[in-house]
């Protein structure tokens, strides 16, 4: 085979093969996929330009949040120990590593480390440069 024709045999090869598509992306793993938050809420987004957040919290045994809400959605995913968070009329949830949670917007709430060991929790806040992402009551 001539070089001529081993180029045009190699682009016409590359011209079909075309860019990866969505069969060669890695399978996902999905934690949660909802339009409304743990206890049933719907949830928006603030108004604003658009701030992602996100942060490790670490509480240790019996250590509470105090009471608190939010003004941007959050997805929290529990990375070690546990945590029961009490959203009053809507009841108490406990969550252990490996949850993951969309948590209540705009409802007063409280956490406290329920477990033995320490509770760490990735917070990821879809926020707004107009909104804060957690208010103390």
């Amino acid at each position: 085979m001539t070089m001529k024709a081993l180029c045009i045999a190699a682009l016409t090869v590359s011209a079909f093969a075309g860019p990866a598509g969505a069969d060669d992306y890695p399978p996902l793993d999905v934690l949660v996929s909802s339009s409304q938050t743990v206890i049933g809420q719907p949830f928006a987004y603030p108004e604003g330009v658009a701030k992602i957040t996100a942060a490790i919290v670490s509480m240790q045994p019996g250590q509470t949040t105090g009471l608190h809400h939010h003004d941007a959605p959050l997805f929290a995913y529990i990375l070690e120990g546990e945590i029961t968070v009490d959203y009053g009329a809507d009841g108490k949830k406990t969550y252990r590593a490996g949850d993951a949670v969309i948590e209540a917007f705009g409802s007063v709430h409280e956490g406290e480390n329920t477990g033995a060991g320490p509770m760490r929790l990735l917070a990821v806040f879809a926020g707004s440069d107009q909104a804060a992402n957690t208010l103390s009551e």
